[in-house]
């Protein structure tokens, strides 16, 4: 499962949704794992970890690639709960203000030890744990991972 050439990933962000895994990260103290998004969309935005699902990646095979490329850490989609499917619009996509991106997400949330985690930086310029209150009310926590909230 390679990457797709630029044009042909952006002609598919064009004209399809996007299919990915949102991971809603809950350390020992009940606070959740956000960072700050360095691409776009959602650029700017403090935002849970996730990516993409690859063409003939199976659901559990995705949920381990994305935690250990997220979170550098080990799990097992059934470590996790199912919070539920979501729709992801923007405005934007990778590629700047146009096309605009539409995802369907599958948002799952883990428990884990903070200690465990060996966060990397490709994605996010910083992570920081937030407590569900200020998390639930700070700006620049982007709307789409406040969203899952009401399900933990």
């Amino acid at each position: 499962m390679s990457f797709l050439e630029s044009n042909t990933f952006k002609t598919i962000v064009a004209h399809t949704p996007l299919i990915a895994i949102d991971l809603v990260v809950e350390d020992e103290h009940g606070c959740i794992l956000l960072g700050e998004r360095k691409n776009r969309p959602a650029q700017g935005f403090w935002f849970v970890p996730g990516g993409r699902i690859r063409k003939n990646e199976r659901l559990d095979e995705a949920f381990r690639r994305l935690v250990t490329e997220e979170l550098g850490y080990q799990a097992e989609r059934s470590d996790a709960q199912l919070l539920d499917l979501y729709e992801h619009l923007y405005s934007d996509s990778v590629f700047g203000e146009r096309p605009d991106t539409h995802y369907v997400v599958v948002a799952h949330h883990l428990r884990v030890h903070r200690a465990d985690l060996k966060l990397p930086q490709e994605q996010h310029s910083d992570f920081r744990w937030w407590s569900k209150t200020e998390m639930a009310t700070a700006e620049e926590v982007h709307v789409n991972s406040r969203v899952y909230l009401d399900r933990l």
